[in-house]
């Protein structure tokens, strides 16, 4: 069941989408859906949780209007329903001046919680660029990450790819005693 009819980018605007979204487990389910619908027992089995769980995230995730239901069937008697992304991105507010970045939390809650002896590329690198080295790194590295999403094949075990390329306060800057 592709998801090729969903529109590009989903904007969190209110309150109740930001407060669904914050939630590791909800994030989660939502990376199950990323690729392809599923339904609830599916969801479940994918991240390690029970039915009813598994059911209340995605209620919330349906009422914020951020997972929507792409095709019913019955089975048994019972209508099963299968999710899917509202959209193929998920834009989230700026967080504001020393508010959490939901991603980057979620994204360090997934990277400890993943297997040690798994293969894992971290790094971090600290640049000195030009505005402009700036703007053409940032739309290189969302160029590369669509490129691979494209490539993603739902068949195969999941990976994350997480980066942040900003400028660090000032304050930051001069901690290390280099004033």
């Amino acid at each position: 069941m592709p998801t090729d009819d969903l529109p590009e980018t989903f904007h969190v605007t209110t309150a109740e989408q930001l407060r669904a979204v914050s939630n590791l487990t909800r994030h989660r389910i939502m990376a199950v859906l990323r690729f392809e619908p599923a339904t609830i027992t599916q969801i479940a089995a994918r991240i390690g949780l029970a039915k009813g769980s598994s059911s209340y995230h995605v209620r919330l995730l349906e009422r914020a209007g951020l997972v929507t239901v792409v095709r019913t069937r019955k089975v048994r008697g019972v209508t099963e329903r299968y999710y899917a992304m509202a959209a193929r991105t998920i834009v989230l507010p700026d967080p504001g001046e020393g508010g959490p970045d939901l991603l980057m939390r979620h994204a360090v809650r997934d990277l400890e919680a993943a297997p040690a002896d798994a293969e894992r590329h971290v790094r971090m690198a600290h640049l000195r660029l030009t505005e402009e080295q700036f703007t053409e790194l940032g739309a290189r590295l969302e160029a590369l990450a669509d490129e691979f999403r494209e490539l993603s094949d739902p068949s195969l075990p999941d990976a994350s790819l997480v980066f942040a390329l900003f400028h660090p306060s000032p304050r930051e800057q001069t901690e290390g005693g280099t004033e």
